[in-house]
């Protein structure tokens, strides 16, 4: 992840720094779970669920919720910038399901930034006209040049880039102010009948909005430079989450009532064409912002992949050549280029929501194997630790059976 590569060289071995204070991890979860999700996805999650968006993003917040806090113990007792693959093999302690996890979040990494690369095009276009693939080729140019560089953001970068993501979701309710004030009068819109037919758009749609909660996984990264983890990265990681949750509710009533689904469906840039339908603001102020959250959002993900790869290397569980730093940079160039390749080809050859569906699937397939770690983790009493931040175990466990629930559904 992209974090404060301060380092300090003691002896022979280089550490991280802990300077990342509570506020600016709480802004950190916020721009990396905003990212780009909301800004390409919601007009495709109206297409499926209709008015009954706001239900998907709620339905996918509250399996979120679930997984959230099951991340906060964890990265509690086990604050290590492995993150994930830490968990599963302190539970289980097989190096090949350690290594599975570990290539499964490159791969989500890779995937989510491909999405991105989507959302790139249809805001780029706002301003020039140019095809889809010259489009993700300059998109996955100009990030990999970035990440080998050794160009990291400083979270305070982070701050300020949430900070723009958040402006444009404002200007997304300033806009649609008087289409919101009538969600009193319509609110029984929004109550879904007790039908299947319209429950299963409803959890398709949950389904792709669970991509937009992406992101709160990824602040375990930067557990080795969080000051306190044992305490900050639970509530970061809480904190995070009820914001995004806050503005993605917000955001997904504005757009169904401002808009008619149909249109809203079809765009490829949702926000743009709410300003531009709706106000007389200029549609390339949200069309830039929306530009500087994807970008920011797929820099998080090469560099979180690339440094994912060079550490699966170390332990031997992924090439050699991955761990190979430029003398320079002192950064993985092979393993970003290599990042940087499947990224290109996934975004090419593969539309938005199936990107957004791989996403989802194999994210939630590493929440589901977290929750069940954490689960074995407590019934074997590993690692008790009086300051810890500790949950029900009613809590992974009703997490492992949403998360596997909702897996088993998308093959109906």
């Amino acid at each position: 992840m992209i974090a404060v590569y301060q380092v300090v060289k003691m002896q022979d071995k280089i550490t991280l720094n802990r300077v990342i204070s509570l506020p600016l991890l709480v802004f950190y979860g916020v721009g990396t779970i905003l990212g780009a999700g909301i800004y390409s996805l919601v007009g495709k999650i109206a297409g499926l669920s209709g008015m009954y968006a706001p239900v998907s993003f709620l339905l996918s917040a509250l399996i979120a919720a679930f997984v959230a806090f099951t991340y906060a113990e964890l990265s509690s007792r086990y604050p290590k910038s492995a993150g994930e693959a830490v968990f599963v093999d302190q539970a289980f302690g097989k190096s090949w399901l350690t290594a599975l996890i570990g290539w499964g979040v490159v791969f989500t990494g890779i995937v989510s930034a491909a999405v991105m690369a989507h959302g790139f095009y249809g805001y780029l276009n706002e301003f020039i006209k140019i095809s889809n693939i010259a489009s993700i080729f300059f998109y996955v140019t100009l990030i990999t040049i970035i990440a080998i560089l050794g160009i990291s953001l400083s979270v305070n970068v982070v701050a300020l880039v949430t900070i723009i993501e958040i402006t444009g979701i404002l200007m997304i309710l300033y806009v649609s102010q008087n289409n919101l004030l009538t969600l009193s009068a319509r609110w029984h819109e929004f109550i879904p009948p007790f039908s299947w037919d319209v429950w299963q758009g409803i959890i398709f749609g949950a389904f792709i909005a669970f991509y937009a909660f992406i992101g709160f996984e990824d602040m375990v990264n930067v557990a080795e430079e969080v000051v306190k983890p044992e305490k900050n990265l639970p509530a970061g990681i809480i904190m995070a989450l009820i914001i995004t949750t806050f503005f993605y509710i917000l955001v997904s009533f504005a757009s169904v009532l401002t808009l008619p689904i149909e249109k809203l469906a079809n765009h490829d840039a949702p926000f743009a064409l709410i300003i531009r339908e709706n106000s007389q603001i200029p549609v390339s102020i949200i069309s830039l912002i929306s530009l500087i959250a994807i970008l920011n959002g797929a820099l998080v993900q090469i560099v979180m992949g690339s440094r994912v790869l060079y550490g699966m290397a170390e332990k031997g569980v992924a090439p050699g050549i991955f761990k190979t730093v430029h003398s320079k940079t002192r950064t993985p160039v092979v393993a970003t280029l290599f990042f940087a390749i499947l990224l290109f080809v996934f975004a090419v050859m593969f539309p938005i929501v199936m990107l957004a569906k791989i996403t989802s699937f194999v994210i939630l397939t590493i929440f589901t194997l977290v929750n069940l770690s954490l689960c074995v983790i407590k019934l074997r009493h590993y690692d008790v630790i009086k300051d810890h931040f500790i949950v029900p175990l009613i809590v992974p466990v009703t997490g492992f059976i949403l998360c596997l629930g909702f897996l088993l559904l998308q093959f109906n």
